[in-house]
């Protein structure tokens, strides 16, 4: 051995590097060593030795010098197979670069480049002397740097077979741990793609190293520096035999292969370096890139679980804990919800929407709750509720919101103190409120109280029981909670079976212009719905109204994704798994909910266990890839629940059958002890199968659970079983407790009901039904309600009228109502002969007729409705003339002017009150004929009119009154022409109405008043300044003395106040109103009219409206054609109907309002394209079978008779046959503008002005002509009726033309031309282009400003 310098020690170790500490904080006192000075190096320093090896450094050289005399070719070969791996390692490599093998003082030795740091075992020893704790991350990013290198060894095709803390030297590059292998002398090149390699079996080399990299590791992780244990059990040698360390292998028999590599280690990191010690069990790793990838996993999600070391009691039992809630992968469907969260929030000007489809069981509800989260970052708000196939669909919307309510309640938390007040503006704050009804937590939340419960559901009647009226009332809400600062999802699962009403909600809600920052998610199963389903109907819909919604598909989770769930689930390395996510995948589909209760299902049959010896999970490989099971997961969940015990299979069957959720009151009285066990539910929690809600309260992790729970009673068994379940309910349960367990109970009993023959109980049966279908209308669930009071009728028998009248007749009488509201017209229709024909009395037949009359109206039967109102009314005494004549309308109208000779406005206010029921009857049945006669029989109306007029100022007045006395106003302003007589019974409507409190009227009240009467009423005192004024401002404090433009948005209101008190016949006539005004008399810009009428015609076809949506359809259509566009408006909610093929249906069923209305739409239209003759055609039309009856003038029809006068004058000029006739027509015009003008100078001063200019110029009055043209385009102009105003500059230049004056017409040519492009009429711009152009050679000046 050569002369070693004595202080040439362990001590001074030389040019060690620093390591990037920052890593590990508490290990900062802690370094490598750092270089020496900067002096150069003269003579070798001795770093280390051993009994046959010498370590030499020379600044940036090392060399290893052999001591074995004995043994000199050895040593030279030893040292050459060094260089030869190092050279044939790739340079990317961590590895101790070999020079050249030399003579170093007469021995064989090594020259090698430097390599800087220390290693593993000086790094342990540091720790250990210095007391300090390196923490587990740290331990891990050198663990990992080890398995990088010998990875990149490996993938060298080099195996280091002497893998020790010794033979690695760590060091740090960018922040980064690197260890560099040393020590090749053993190593081998197993493979090598252009020479041959060393004779060593490639798969026991790599053993040999993942067996060394375990020891280096359990000495890594457990602070051991390596003294005292051997770090392998043997060593390949060059045949590829292993060489067995006796030693080593001595050691580690005596402490044991499981303790040494598992005691006081992460159960994760416990199992990985045992699997690399001990290759020979059913878990082993076979590349060292594996055990790379799962501690980079560990290092980058250091979850409690996956570093836990202590055992749990389920862990210790074996019970594998599954959530329902797993979520993995779907990183791309995440984005993009996240992205819609993101807009929701930042941006929100409408409302947003996506579907999330997939079969049951994929996770679509876990994708959705990953955004509460991201949601709750923005202080956004999450509002929930799910669908189930077995329960009430119509109240999971309300149970949602009432919900959410409630945990506003409970958390006690300074929410978004601006919330109340919105709500109160959106809602009101009125008792009788349809929400406070259904949504008791919204009303305790809005005075500070408690969290309602069930049983504290205000017991008030809701007045107006509307769908409508609900869907509006949720819209609303809705726009109150969602705002900028707190926005809103909506998240409603499993909607394939939600009903109708919701989805129209949904619908109602992207389309509400009020809805801002909201989201709306649906999950549904698209296995499924076809195109004929209901919900993707209503999606259509919704994307027909132009609202994109984004759907998002949700398949199977990929294998990577199965192996991670595996690995949390049993906190074992992803690679360790992959094998069992082979199977698992293969045998589930990937489906999430199917792997969840298939490794249920393996942990009960003893296939997966956790192992108290290895203290890790284990599982038979062989005999999980033998299992078969069924390819769905309903059917594998019912056979593995028949290996249950009977009582608890008894308990599940029991437990399907009370619904998705129920309590433990309902399970005590349900139960029996010697059927179930008295564990059940908690077993049931424990195997997953069942969830805790509350404190008492229990819900199936899944309707697929609680279907293959079902599945276990077998088909013909379950009516029996039902019937069985609702009898015990029944009589466990007192009277006081009945609230709480009807529908528990009757859900049960109706599904045994062909089982029940005692005519008792079925009576008791059908009572019970009659309750919860009145307490389902009392919750607004319409549907549940006429469910189950369909039911109670189906238990009466044919002596039910007899033996249970009241029982009878309360049956029928609600679900004639629950019918109609519905919108089940025809059901209703058939259900009613029953009760009509043997009710006892005339009364009792009343409500029952009521509803018949309303769904006649509702569903255009108007005929039938009329002949039954007319039937009703004279069995209460009030006979009601069939054939109106002149003389009966004379007498009729003459009756009640005397009534009201003399009457002043405060006289009419003060009448007293109607309490007759009679009388009350009657008004109600008029009140719903005058909609009908308006429509069908117009010559009937007045005389209901003076009737209910009538009536009310003989036996006093009711809600109702207000509206016949505004029916009267009207016929006065538009039949009678007595403007200050109606303009005053308007005001007394109004007033009445506020009196009365009437709030339900106000619809009929607007749409009367300012649809009707106000058009003809504006104060003749009432300056230009002031009009201008109301007209920006729309403030219409003064009643009857607003232009068009001014009182339009009070329909908006009325519609408002329709939806907020269910009168959704009115609120959609306003809405009628509202596109007639802006089309006709204010000449609104015809593209926004379009879209209004168009959405507006399809909210009326949703609400079973089919007149009112046609008549707007009507108009949607009048502003296609003058639009210039090719468009069937019609054919978007009626299949191949046209606008002539609508106008013969209505002729033939007599229905006169809408014939004329069809008939003013293409006389306007005719007209104004210039084709007067088709235009004078529909004029004839009119008049010969539509005209009269009217109580009132709309603003088409006061335009119709402007229009009139105009083609009069036109064809009075041709100087025909009929020139008389024309000129009577115009100068009808004129006599009745005259009148008009007289108290609405605005509205009706440029129409008298160019009706005067065409006389004039049928008469040669030149004069006249010039100064009325000009006053008509002049008051047009200030007035803001840009149609007229193109209208009269129209018709001045043809009166030039016809007086040669080309140039001056061609200027007015051009003015029109302008104003109908500002009005948005090209099919009327292209017109005069045309004339124009014709015109143009005929002009001296030829600079006209053309565009």
């Amino acid at each position: 051995m050569p002369e070693v310098n004595s202080s040439m020690t362990m001590d001074h170790l030389s040019s060690r590097d620093s390591l990037g500490l920052e890593f590990c904080p508490s290990f900062s006192p802690l370094e490598f060593d750092r270089e020496p000075s900067n002096s150069i190096q003269t003579a070798p320093l001795l770093v280390h030795q051993s009994n046959s090896t010498v370590i030499y450094r020379l600044n940036d050289t090392g060399f290893k010098v052999i001591y074995l005399p004995n043994l000199p070719e050895e040593n030279i070969i030893r040292l050459e197979h060094e260089k030869k791996i190092s050279s044939f390692l790739s340079s990317n490599c961590h590895k101790r670069q070999a020079v050249d093998v030399t003579s170093f003082n007469g021995l064989p030795a090594l020259v090698f480049k430097w390599v800087h740091g220390m290693t593993v075992k000086e790094w342990l020893q540091r720790v250990q002397t210095a007391d300090l704790k390196v923490d587990m991350h740290a331990r891990l990013r050198v663990a990992m740097a080890i398995a990088k290198t010998l990875h990149d060894f490996h993938t060298g095709g080099v195996a280091h077979n002497n893998l020790t803390t010794e033979n690695i030297i760590l060091s740090s590059c960018e922040g980064e741990y690197v260890a560099t292998l040393i020590g090749y002398s053993t190593a081998f090149i197993y493979r090598n793609d252009y020479s041959v390699t060393d004779n060593v079996d490639e798969k026991k080399a790599m053993e040999m190293d993942l067996k060394s990299l375990g020891f280096v590791l359990n000495k890594l992780f457990l602070e051991e520096d390596g003294s005292q244990h051997g770090e392998g059990t043997g060593l390949l040698n060059y045949g590829g035999e292993i060489i067995i360390n006796e030693e080593a292998d001595h050691r580690t028999r005596k402490r044991g292969k499981q303790q040494i590599a598992v005691e006081g280690l992460p159960h994760y990191l416990g199992t990985l370096i045992s699997a690399l010690i001990d290759s020979s069990s059913d878990m082993f790793y076979e590349r060292v890139k594996d055990v790379f990838l799962d501690l980079k996993f560990l290092s980058e999600n250091p979850n409690a679980s996956l570093m836990a070391r202590t055992l749990d009691d389920a862990t210790i039992n074996s019970n594998l804990r599954l959530s329902g809630e797993s979520f993995y992968g779907r990183q791309v469907q995440v984005s993009m919800l996240y992205h819609l969260i993101q807009s929701t929030a930042a941006l929100g000007g409408r409302p947003l929407m996506a579907t999330i489809s997939g079969y049951a069981g994929t996770g679509k509800s876990s994708l959705v709750h990953q955004m509460k989260k991201p949601l709750e970052n923005v202080n956004g708000y999450f509002i929930e509720g799910k669908f189930d196939k077995l329960s009430r669909p119509d109240t999971i919307l309300a149970s949602a919101l009432n919900t959410f309510f409630g945990n506003l309640l409970e958390s006690n938390a300074e929410n978004d103190g601006t919330m109340k007040w919105r709500v109160v503006a959106a809602i009101g704050s009125s008792s009788d409120n349809v929400l406070f009804e259904i949504l008791p937590n919204l009303h305790k939340w809005m005075i500070n109280g408690d969290v309602a419960t069930e049983s504290q559901f205000p017991s008030s009647h809701v007045k107006g029981r509307s769908c409508h009226r609900l869907k509006y009332m949720f819209c609303k809400l809705v726009s109150a909670i969602a705002c900028r600062a707190h926005p809103l999802i909506l998240y409603l699962d499993d909607i394939q079976w939600a009903d109708e009403m919701t989805l129209d909600v949904i619908r109602m809600m992207m389309t509400d212009p009020d809805i801002r920052h909201f989201l709306f998610l649906g999950c549904y199963r698209d296995n499924e719905v076809n195109s004929a389903h209901l919900l993707i109907s209503k999606i259509n819909a919704i994307q027909e109204q132009g609202i994109d919604i984004v759907n998002i598909k949700i398949g199977p989770i990929e294998k990577e994704c199965v192996n991670t769930l595996l690995s949390d689930v049993l906190c074992l390395p992803h690679s360790l798994c992959r094998p069992l996510s082979d199977v698992v995948h293969s045998k589930t589909g990937g489906v999430i909910l199917f792997i969840l209760r298939f490794l249920a299902s393996l942990d009960n049959d003893g296939d997966l266990w956790f192992s108290m010896t290895k203290r890790r999970w284990m599982y038979d490989l062989e005999q999980i890839r033998q299992k078969e099971i069924h390819n769905d997961v309903v059917t594998h969940m019912t056979e593995h629940m028949k290996s249950l015990s009977k009582k608890m299979r008894t308990g599940l069957k029991v437990g399907a059958c009370l619904g998705t959720t129920f309590d433990e009151m309902v399970w005590a009285k349900v139960k029996r002890d010697n059927d179930i066990e008295h564990s059940f539910l908690q077993s049931c929690v424990d195997f997953g199968f069942l969830q805790v809600v509350g404190s008492d309260k229990y819900i199936w992790a899944h309707d697929q659970i609680q279907r293959a729970a079902y599945d276990l009673i077998p088909a013909p068994r379950r009516e029996s079983f039902h019937l069985l379940i609702g009898s015990r309910l029944l009589m466990q349960t007192l009277p006081t407790e009945m609230e709480h367990m009807l529908f528990f109970i009757v859900d049960n009993m109706n599904r045994g009901s062909k089982l029940i023959d005692d005519p008792d109980l079925k009576w008791e049966v059908a009572q019970l039904n009659l309750e919860a279908g009145e307490k389902a209308l009392k919750e607004s669930a319409f549907q549940s309600a006429a469910k189950y009071l369909l039911a109670g009728v189906s238990f009466l028998g044919p002596d039910s009228w007899g033996a249970k009248y009241n029982l009878s007749l309360n049956l029928y009488d609600a679900a004639s109502e629950a019918l109609y509201v519905t919108g089940d017209f025809s059901l209703l229709t058939a259900l009613v002969d029953d009760p009509l024909m043997k009710a006892r009395s005339f009364e009792d037949k009343l409500n029952i007729l009521n509803n018949l009359v309303r769904a006649l109206a509702a569903s255009s039967k108007y005929e039938e409705g009329i002949t039954k109102c007319l039937e009703i009314l004279s069995l209460l005494g009030t006979v009601i003339p069939t054939e109106i004549t002149t003389d009966v309308h004379i007498h009729e109208v003459a009756q009640v002017k005397e009534l009201l000779r003399g009457k002043s406005r405060q006289e009419l206010l003060s009448l007293p009150m109607m309490l007759e029921t009679q009388y009350l009857a009657a008004m109600q049945f008029m009140n719903h004929a005058l909609t009908m006669t308006f429509i069908a029989r117009p010559l009937l109306n007045p005389i209901l009119v003076f009737r209910m007029v009538k009536m009310s100022m003989e036996h006093g007045i009711s809600n109702i009154s207000a509206f016949a006395f505004a029916c009267y106003g009207a016929y006065l302003v538009g039949i009678d022409r007595d403007i200050e007589g109606g303009h005053m019974m308007g005001r007394v409507a109004t007033e009445m109405t506020k009196r009365l409190e009437a709030v339900e009227m106000t619809p009929r009240i607007y749409a009367t008043v300012y649809g009707f009467i106000n058009i003809l009423c504006q104060s003749r005192f009432i300056d230009h300044a002031v009009c201008l004024s109301l007209i920006y401002s729309m403030n219409v404090a003064a009643l009857g003395k607003e232009p068009y433009q001014a009182g339009q948005n009070k329909h908006l209101e009325a519609y408002d106040s329709g939806c907020s008190t269910g009168d959704m016949e009115y609120a959609l006539s306003n809405l009628y109103l509202y596109i007639s005004t802006g089309i006709y008399g204010c000449g609104d810009n015809l593209k926004n009219s379009c879209q209004n009428a168009r959405s507006f015609a399809k909210r009326a076809f949703q609400c079973n409206h089919r007149t009112i949506g046609i008549s707007l359809a009507i108009l949607q259509q009048l502003t296609i054609d003058l639009m210039g566009i090719t468009e069937n408006a019609l054919s978007h909610f009626a299949n191949k109907m046209t606008e002539d093929s609508c106008f013969a249906r209505c002729r033939e069923n007599n229905e006169i309002s809408m014939c004329r209305l069809i008939c003013t739409k293409k006389k306007y239209l005719a007209f104004f394209t210039g084709d007067l003759d088709t235009a004078a055609k529909f004029y004839d039309l009119t008049q010969a079978h539509f005209s009269g009856g009217a109580t009132g003038r709309l603003v088409s029809v006061i335009v119709s008779v402007f229009i009139d006068g105009l083609i009069g004058f036109f064809l009075a000029r041709k100087h025909r046959q009929d020139e008389a006739k024309w000129t009577t027509v115009g100068l009808d015009s004129i006599e009745s503008f005259n009148k008009w003008v007289q108290s609405s100078n605005w509205n009706f001063s440029n129409k008298l002005y160019l009706l005067k200019a065409e006389y004039c110029f049928l008469k040669n009055d030149d004069e006249g002509a010039v100064e009325f043209y000009a006053a008509s385009i002049k008051a047009a102009n200030e007035h803001r009726f840009i149609h007229e105003e193109g209208l009269a500059e129209e018709k001045l230049a043809t009166y030039l033309l016809h007086k040669g004056g080309h140039d001056d017409a061609m200027q007015h040519l051009v003015n029109a031309k302008r104003c109908y492009d500002v009005w948005g009429a090209q099919a009327l711009v292209k017109r005069i282009q045309k004339a124009i152009a014709i015109l143009m050679p005929l002009c001296k000046n030829q600079s006209f400003h053309l565009t």
